[in-house]
């Protein structure tokens, strides 16, 4: 099953965290078969946030992903929402 996490970062963390974390970050995706991540944006395009998809067989392993990211320790991340996604397109083709 695939699912949707969005993050919000805290208003109150240090802006180098993402930059001093992104490579550990970067790893840990590719590590455990994120399937997309990426920081949204704001108007100024300044990362933000996040979103990841990923493949999983229950919304527990996904928060357990989460909290084993470089990320959550550092105070960056403030809150996370696990969400079941139903995929019906990709790559310019209907799946369902």
């Amino acid at each position: 099953m695939k699912f949707v996490v969005i993050f919000e970062d805290a208003s109150t963390a240090n802006p180098d965290i993402r930059s001093k974390f992104m490579q550990q970050h970067l790893s840990f995706l590719d590590e455990n078969k994120v399937e997309a991540a990426g920081p949204l944006t704001d108007p100024e395009d300044k990362g933000r946030d996040g979103l990841w998809i990923v493949e999983a067989e229950h919304p527990d392993d996904v928060e357990k992903l989460v909290r084993n990211d470089p990320f959550w320790p550092t105070g960056l991340r403030q809150s996370y929402t696990i969400l079941p996604w139903k995929q019906v397109y990709a790559a310019g083709k209907k799946l369902i």
